[in-house]
């Protein structure tokens, strides 16, 4: 019986699993077809793999080239992400460790600026963006990405500060260390897990963003969401190609999650799981 009770969530969880990656691996098998054999239905899985999906997306057969925006994506994520990290990680300490006054009404505060629907600050945005002639800038898109991730940000990093042991940063203080050594050599070490797992969170909402990118950029400042929305035209859904540069978008966040998979769920979980 005990046995049995051992096997059953281990199958639920493979089953589970195997839910979660066949999208990803019919979408990879999908991208290795031609347009015709893509659009078969029912589909073929014996069909003949070629490689003219990820010749188009990369531009080899006379399309656009997809670097100027995959080179967006990462500026405006790297970087949005690291100022993220600098202004999170001082919020978090005045939040857990050197609590302010009214400390859990502050984190509410955060916390209901994510309440709001995105679309619905779309629009004053984009009159702040043109007036202030910024429409089509990539470094529109950091500081709005940063804006967008400092809530979920604090709030992560709070919670994984407020496990530094107090005692370590009392010590530090008597040594006469200053605030930004405390922070930089004594907290950050500590919550290195924590300090990770929130930026791998913010790197992954800040490249997967697709409306303000959409609305706030044309061809200087597209990033890569928007270049793959190019592929569905009036002429049809190309859904080799869309497949292929689906794929290749989607390889940073994925080899990221999967590297940092067990600091992920201690993110997405709140230091709940350690």
């Amino acid at each position: 019986m005990s046995a049995v009770r051992r096997t059953v969530p281990g199958l639920l969880a493979w089953l589970a699993g195997t839910g979660f990656f066949l999208p990803i691996a019919w979408m990879a098998l999908t991208s290795f077809h031609s347009e015709t054999d893509a659009a078969a239905n029912p589909p073929s899985f014996t069909a003949a793999l070629t490689l003219d999906g990820y010749r188009e997306f990369f531009g080899l057969s006379g399309g656009a080239s997809p670097w100027p925006a995959l080179i967006n994506s990462t500026v405006a994520s790297l970087a949005s992400t690291l100022l993220v990290l600098l202004l999170a990680l001082p919020a978090a300490y005045a939040l857990s460790v050197n609590r302010v006054r009214k400390w859990t009404d502050v984190l509410f505060f955060f916390l209901s600026t994510k309440m709001l629907p995105v679309v619905a600050g779309l629009l004053p945005v984009y009159l702040f963006a043109r007036d202030a002639g910024l429409l089509d800038n990539i470094w529109l898109l950091v500081v709005l990405y940063t804006s967008m991730n400092l809530p979920i940000a604090v709030w992560m990093m709070q919670s994984f500060l407020a496990e530094v042991p107090v005692a370590v940063i009392e010590a530090a203080r008597v040594d006469g260390a200053p605030l930004p050594v405390v922070l930089t050599r004594v907290v950050a070490p500590i919550a290195l897990p924590g300090i990770a797992a929130t930026a791998l969170i913010c790197f992954i909402f800040s490249w997967n963003e697709l409306l303000f990118a959409r609305v706030l950029t044309g061809v200087v400042a597209e990033t890569a969401p928007v270049f793959l929305t190019g592929f569905i035209t009036s002429q049809g859904l190309f859904l080799a190609k869309v497949c292929a540069a689906s794929l290749v978008i989607s390889l940073p966040v994925l080899a990221a999650g999967f590297a940092a998979q067990d600091k992920l769920v201690q993110g997405l979980s709140l230091g709940a799981v350690k």
